[in-house]
């Protein structure tokens, strides 16, 4: 999954993007207003972490920018504001849960993680395919129990396809949701990963849809 993290603050910044780069996820960053509206309009994140007293482009007029232009990702704002009327603002202007600074590191973590399940139609906080098993609060995999270690990016890549589950996924758009701006992309890499995540879980659940993607479901005979 890719976010986007708009916090002018460069040590809060860093904190939340090595945080959620800890995390799993892919993170582009930026520090103002402007940069972070730019990023939001022209790239597909899953979610956004943005601060609402921003330079050059305050928080609030960028997510209400990106709403008027149909841009459906969901929005975590940070807020050193405390005043109701704030983050009622926040919510009118398109946000979807807000926390206010200071804040503990685990709380934005775990709000991400449900604002990520619920847009993807996900109540619980492990997802599951058959016998394959994700928490998304630990980062671990299982099949039928039985711990599996992936790496970071076939941990994503398997993350992005079980949010997904059941809808085919092309490559392109798992390229631009697996790799952060700065990563050298190229889809061939990804038939890699999927090699290697069919190799380590042990069964054929990541499906080809010829010329279109990739499908992850329920495989045969699994309960």
């Amino acid at each position: 999954m890719r976010l986007l993290v708009v916090e002018d603050d460069p040590d809060l910044n860093r904190q939340i993007y090595e945080a959620l780069t800890d995390a799993g996820y892919a993170v582009d960053r930026a520090f103002d207003g402007e940069e972070g509206h730019y990023l939001g309009e022209n790239e597909p994140y899953d979610a956004v972490v943005l601060d609402i007293g921003l330079p050059k482009l305050d928080g609030l007029s960028v997510l209400e920018s990106w709403r008027r232009d149909g841009r459906k990702m969901p929005v975590l704002i940070l807020t050193a504001r405390d005043r109701w009327s704030d983050k009622v603002q926040g919510f009118d202007a398109g946000a979807d849960d807000y926390v206010a600074k200071p804040f503990h590191m685990e709380e934005v973590l775990a709000r991400v993680r449900a604002l990520l399940r619920r847009a993807t139609g996900h109540a619980a906080s492990e997802l599951s395919c058959g016998p394959v098993a994700l928490d998304t609060r630990s980062g671990r995999v299982s099949v039928d129990g039985r711990p599996v270690k992936l790496t970071s990016h076939e941990y994503r890549l398997l993350a992005y396809l079980m949010h997904h589950a059941g809808r085919v996924v092309s490559r392109t758009e798992l390229v631009e949701h697996l790799y952060d701006q700065d990563f050298d992309r190229d889809s061939n890499t990804i038939e890699v990963f999927v090699g290697r995540l069919r190799k380590k879980l042990g069964i054929d659940v990541i499906q080809t849809v010829r010329g279109l993607g990739y499908l992850l479901a329920v495989p045969d005979g699994s309960r």
